[in-house]
């Protein structure tokens, strides 16, 4: 089977609140470990980068399947086997939280179909008519469509280190998807695949945005919750395409291709990366979306035998850096002296 590069989901969404240690409060019923597991827990960025590297590998891999595996079918077995793996983990969780989420059912249908149903169907079905190029350029997009929607649902306006951020990564994005060519980036196209997967980006940014409203419950309660309802919205567009003669081959590596999405992806990667929003918020934690393409080359070297070059090196130092510069915290400002003597 062939692999080729291009791009995940992904993979973004709202602070829960703007003060850190809200965020890890009893309110939020974070996972609860000890030593190095809660450390890492505890740590936006490490979880992030893990996030984007399993969702660097569902691009690897969503590109090698997409000839044998239709993009519907590979969405719903995506999210109904990580519902299956994650079940047995949030059940304690799941009973006690579902009160709370039965009370909040509008906002977790509207979460389920726009982070994990629609966006991830017009990912797949985007994957498999366009290039990897052209993918990388619009995965770098992913951070400012965050910020957008940020300003256009809550006014959050980003900070001047944010903007900096996005523009620092979005040039290093383009330096490896152009290989360090300006003719090839001008020489670019958008095809019918292009705009599924710029639309599928434009979805998950409302996810993003309306993260910070979900319901306050344990992180296993509302992963599993929001699988389970984006699972069976996607099944009867899965039974459409069955209906119409899809049908999934190329054996066990595209089964195993699956369990991975399952798993890595989608269980995990959706847990650590809710859990980095809750952290830092979704501006921020939107920024990471540039490492997608920064691991992809290095997948592509790893597995697909590709060569490494100079322009890699470029981009991963310039996405290095606006990541950087993203998580510059501003300054608090400044508190006013009250005069004593002022009447």
């Amino acid at each position: 089977m062939k692999f080729g590069s291009a791009r995940s989901p992904s993979p973004s969404t709202l602070r829960v609140s703007t003060s850190p240690a809200r965020a890890n409060s009893a309110r939020g019923r974070g996972l609860r470990s000890s030593g190095r597991g809660h450390a890492v827990w505890n740590s936006a960025w490490t979880l992030l980068v893990l996030a984007n590297l399993f969702w660097a590998g569902n691009i690897v891999l969503g590109r090698a399947v997409a000839g044998v595996v239709p993009p519907v079918a590979l969405a719903y077995w995506r999210w109904t086997g990580a519902f299956l793996v994650a079940i047995g983990f949030a059940w304690p969780h799941l009973k006690q939280d579902l009160p709370t989420l039965r009370r909040h059912w509008r906002m977790m249908l509207l979460l389920s179909a726009t982070g994990i149903a629609t966006y991830n169907t017009l990912s797949y079905l985007g994957l498999s008519s366009t290039t990897a190029l052209n993918v990388l350029l619009l995965q770098s997009a992913g951070p400012l469509i965050i910020i957008v929607w940020a300003f256009a649902l809550f006014r959050e306006r980003p900070t001047a280190w944010q903007a900096a951020g996005v523009a620092v990564s979005l040039f290093g994005v383009a330096t490896i998807a152009a290989h360090g060519s300006l003719d090839t980036l001008l020489d670019l196209r958008l095809n019918r695949g292009d705009v599924w997967i710029l639309i599928a980006m434009v979805i998950y940014g409302i996810y993003a945005a309306m993260f910070r409203r979900r319901p306050q419950t344990h992180p296993m309660s509302f992963l599993v919750a929001t699988m389970g309802l984006g699972s069976m919205m996607i099944l009867p567009f899965y039974l459409w395409e069955i209906a119409v003669g899809a049908r999934i081959e190329g054996g066990p590596p595209a089964f195993l291709a699956m369990a991975y999405m399952a798993v890595f992806p989608s269980f995990i990667a959706y847990l650590f990366f809710n859990r980095g929003i809750e952290l830092i918020g979704a501006g921020r934690a939107g920024q990471s979306w540039h490492l997608m393409p920064l691991f992809g080359s290095i997948l592509a070297v790893a597995f697909l035998g590709e060569t490494f070059h100079p322009y890699h090196a470029a981009g991963i130092a310039l996405i290095g850096a606006g990541i950087v510069l993203a998580s510059v915290k501003p300054a608090p400002a400044p508190q006013p002296v009250l005069d004593p003597n002022r009447t």
